[in-house]
C-alpha cells in the first residue's frame, strides 16, 4: 500500500483500472451486487488532503487514468472553446492540446502541476488561477451507486443536441452541484470551460511594505477585484511560502550557471531571496485585456496601491531582457541574484498566465532531499504536508485576526504556516496553508497532525469552516446532529442506496 505526503492512509483492497464508462458502469453494478465498497479516483494526486487514499478501510481503488480522451478535440476552437473531457485528462495534456492546436485558448491552471487531474480538482473545489474550478465544470456525466448513467444539463438531450456541450445550466433544478465534494457517484466525463488569450496579459507583483498593512491591502484588493481591474485570483502568499516557492529555482541557477556547489548555492540562495523578497507578504495576479484596457487598469491599481506595496509589472519581454542582461553580468553579486529571481520566477509567472508547471512540487521534493524531481514519486519522498484551508470573509481585519490566532498555534507545536491568501470571489477568499515537515520521522508526523487538528478546532471555534477537507478530517467535518449533512446521508440513500461509492467522504458515514 502506497504511503502519501499527509502520513495518513488507509488500506485498500485492490485496484481496478477502468478505460471506459461502460467499465465503470459495469464495475459498479458487480461492486454493488458484492457489496464492495468503491473509492474512484482521477490521477490519485490530490496532496496535501489525502491523495489516493480512501476515507475508510478495505475499499476498492478505481482507478480512472486511463479515460483521458478529449472527445470532441477536433470541435475546439475560439468560437467552441468547450472541451468534453474525461477524468484522466491532465492540465498538462490539455496545455499541449491547446498549444499544438488552438493557441488562442487556454484555461484556469492550479499550482498543482502537470499530471494532476481536471476534474478531480474542479470536484473538490480546487482554486486556479482565474477562479474557482468548480466554476470550470458543467454537463456532467455520472455514472450513480445504482449503475443508473446521468447526464447534468443539457447534455440529458444528447451528445448530437446542439445544446449538450454550450449551455451550463439546462432546464430544471441543477443537479451539478451534488456531485462536488460528493460520494452519490462516479463522474466519468464532463465539459470543461475554456478561455480564450486575450491581446495583452500581464502579471501584477505586490510586495508589502509593513506586515501590519496586510488588511488593509485586502479590502483593497476586493475592491479591484469587484470592480473587475484584478482579471485573475488575487494569491497573497507570506514570507515562507514565497521563500519555499522561489528556493529551488534560485539555488538551481547558482549551482548550474555559476558553478556553485549545492551547499554555496542554498546558502546564497537565502541572501538573495532577503534581497528580493524581502517582505513578509507579497502577491501576484494578473490583468488582462487589450492594451488601452490594461493601460487603465495598472494606473488605477498603482494610485490604490502604491502607497502600501511596491508594485511591479511583469511581462514575458521584460523577463527575457532583464534575464539576458543580468545572465550576462552574473559575476556581480547584484546581478547575479537578480539573474537568479528571475530564473526563479519565470514559470510561476507562466503560471499566472495560464501555463501550469510542477515546480511547486519539484521545490517540496528537493527541500527533502529527493533523489530526483519526478512528481509521480511525491507521495513516496520524505516531504510532509497537510493542509489546513479555511474560507474566509473579504474583511481584512477578521482575516488578520484568524491569521494570527493560527500562527500562534502553529508556533506553539513548534511549526511555521506556509499560506496564500486566494481572493476568488468579490466577497470571499480561501486560505491554502499547509505545513511541512520530514514524513520519514515518526515525532515529527505525530506533531503535525497534532498541530493540524488544533487549526481545526480553531477554525470551529470562530464559527468558520475549511473549503476543503483532508481525507483523515472528514469524521471531524461531517456531524451527525446538523440537519445539513443529515439531508446529504438522505441523498446518498437515491443515489447509492448501498453506500458502495467513496463511504465516508464528504457524507455521514
Amino acid at each position: 500500500m502506497p504511503d502519501n505526503v499527509t502520513g495518513y492512509a488507509q488500506p485498500y483492497q485492490a485496484i481496478a483500472q477502468l478505460n471506459s464508462r461502460e467499465g465503470v458502469q459495469q464495475f459498479i453494478v458487480q461492486a454493488r451486487r458484492e457489496r464492495r465498497s468503491l473509492y474512484p479516483i482521477s490521477k490519485g494526486h490530490n496532496w496535501g488532503y489525502g491523495s489516493r487514499s480512501p476515507v475508510t478501510e478495505g475499499n476498492t481503488l478505481v482507478d480512472l487514468s486511463g479515460m483521458n480522451r478529449i472527445f470532441n478535440a477536433e470541435a475546439i476552437s475560439v468560437d467552441h472553446p468547450i472541451a468534453v473531457i474525461e477524468p484522466g485528462v491532465t492540465q498538462g495534456q490539455l496545455h499541449d492540446f491547446l498549444a499544438k492546436h488552438c493557441p488562442e485558448l487556454t484555461f484556469n491552471v492550479t499550482g498543482a502541476g502537470r499530471e494532476t487531474s481536471l476534474i478531480g480538482c474542479a470536484l473538490d473545489r480546487g482554486v486556479g488561477y482565474f477562479g474557482p474550478r468548480r466554476e470550470d465544470l458543467f454537463g456532467l456525466e455520472i455514472v450513480t451507486g445504482t449503475g443508473e448513467v446521468l447526464k447534468t444539463g443539457f447534455r440529458r438531450l444528447g451528445e448530437d443536441s446542439p445544446l449538450a456541450h454550450l449551455h451550463p445550466d439546462g432546464l430544471g433544478p441543477i443537479l451539478d452541484g451534488l456531485f462536488y465534494q460528493g460520494n452519490f457517484g462516479i463522474v466519468t466525463s464532463a465539459c470543461f470551460r475554456l478561455r480564450p488569450r486575450r491581446p495583452h496579459e500581464v502579471a501584477v507583483s505586490l510586495s508589502l511594505h509593513r506586515e501590519q498593512d496586510l488588511g488593509e491591502l485586502i479590502n483593497r484588493l476586493a475592491r479591484l477585484k469587484r470592480e473587475g481591474l484584478l482579471t485573475s485570483v488575487t494569491h497573497i502568499g507570506n514570507r515562507a511560502r514565497n521563500h519555499s516557492t522561489l528556493t529551488y529555482g534560485i539555488a538551481q541557477y547558482l549551482k548550474d550557471a555559476c558553478g556553485r556547489s549545492a551547499t554555496q548555492a542554498l546558502a546564497e540562495s537565502e541572501r538573495v531571496l532577503n534581497l528580493i523578497a524581502p517582505s513578509e507578504w507579497a502577491s501576484l495576479a494578473a490583468v488582462t485585456g487589450n492594451h488601452g484596457q490594461v493601460r487603465a487598469s495598472l494606473r488605477e491599481i498603482r494610485q490604490r496601491i502604491g502607497k502600501l506595496a511596491r508594485v511591479m509589472v511583469v511581462t514575458e519581454r521584460l523577463l527575457d531582457v532583464g534575464f539576458a542582461v543580468t545572465h550576462a553580468l552574473r559575476f556581480l553579486p547584484m546581478a547575479r541574484a537578480n539573474a537568479a529571481a528571475i530564473h526563479a520566477m519565470r514559470p510561476l509567472h507562466q503560471l499566472a498566465l495560464g501555463t501550469p508547471t510542477d515546480l511547486p512540487i519539484q521545490n517540496l521534493m528537493w527541500q527533502f532531499g529527493h533523489p530526483n524531481l519526478d512528481v509521480e514519486e511525491f507521495d513516496n519522498s520524505r516531504c510532509g504536508v497537510l493542509f489546513i484551508s479555511p474560507a474566509l470573509p473579504l474583511d481584512g481585519t477578521l482575516v488578520m485576526e484568524v491569521i494570527a490566532g493560527m500562527e500562534a498555534i502553529a508556533e506553539a507545536h513548534g511549526h511555521r504556516l506556509y499560506m496564500t491568501l486566494n481572493i476568488e470571489t468579490a466577497t470571499s477568499l480561501v486560505a491554502v496553508i499547509n505545513l511541512l515537515f520530514d514524513r520519514s520521522e515518526d515525532e515529527q508526523t505525530a506533531r503535525a497532525r497534532r498541530c493540524a487538528d488544533a487549526l481545526l478546532a480553531y477554525i470551529h471555534e470562530r464559527g468558520l469552516s475549511p473549503y476543503r477537507a483532508r481525507v483523515d478530517m472528514m469524521d471531524k467535518i461531517v456531524s451527525a446532529d446538523d440537519p445539513y449533512w443529515q439531508t446529504i446521508r438522505k441523498l446518498k440513500q437515491v443515489f447509492d442506496p448501498d453506500n458502495i461509492i467513496a463511504p465516508g467522504r464528504y457524507n455521514l458515514p
